[in-house]
């Protein structure tokens, strides 16, 4: 099994991460950058692996810099799965389609304006392409271990971050080895939102690992660290 950074490197947006054996792909997240235009001109670039290689896409939650990419991958050919919580399909068919729109809008704005190097600007992803994107969804319960690709086995647990966020935890069963993706660690103890307890796996923290110093600052002590995760 082997692990490769698509995105989310040298910045925070962008989360996209690669899972692969020698006959399956499986993307874990697939976020827009967001922030300075030298971070958003990186969602233009072609995916770093063809679209349609990929054989099925994890969410840990539903923020755009970790889904908002989805319609533009099957735009450009991912015919697979999209797997995520319940909740996190929920946001998504609002999330996506209203990411559509803006794009839309931005490009609509610097052709009236004349401000792009283009004669027309495109949207990176229509609204209709998020609708379109929303009909490879499928949602899953906390705790139900589902296989998405053969061979690799994967678990959603609680992160405390929004509505239906999840740690991700893949086992690959030739490898016999699990990664586990924390996406975004919420507070505990919030109304909105299970708590943290990403399971005792691949050096994974219990909750009692995570603290928080108040409602404005978060910190993580983790107490333990892994060995090896891969």
């Amino acid at each position: 099994m082997k692990l490769r950074f698509l995105g989310s490197t040298g910045t925070v947006t962008g989360s996209r991460y690669l899972l692969s054996d020698d006959n399956h792909r499986l993307l874990v997240d697939c976020g827009m950058y967001q922030g300075v235009k030298t971070l958003r001109r990186r969602n233009w670039a072609p995916f770093p692996v063809k679209p349609s290689t990929i054989n099925a896409v994890v969410l840990t939650h539903a923020h755009i810099d970790h889904s908002g990419y989805l319609p533009a991958l099957v735009k450009n050919g991912f015919k697979g799965k999209i797997y995520c919580t319940k909740a996190t399909h929920e946001l998504c068919k609002v999330l996506l389609p209203d990411a559509g729109f803006l794009q839309e809008e931005d490009a609509r704005y610097a052709f009236k304006k004349k401000f792009s190097k283009h004669e027309k600007p495109e949207p990176l992803f229509t609204e209709k392409d998020a609708y379109e994107a929303l009909k490879q969804f499928e949602s899953l319960h906390y705790h139900e271990a589902f296989e998405p690709v053969k061979g690799f086995e994967v678990t959603f647990t609680p992160a405390g971050h929004i509505l239906g966020s999840a740690c991700v935890h893949v086992h690959h069963k030739g490898a016999d080895r699990t990664v586990v993706f924390s996406g975004d660690v919420g507070r505990q103890e919030t109304s909105s939102c299970a708590n943290a307890s990403p399971k005792n796996s691949a050096g994974s923290q219990s909750p009692n690992d995570y603290t928080q110093s108040s409602r404005s600052c978060r910190t993580r002590t983790i107490n333990t660290l892994p060995e090896s995760v891969i």
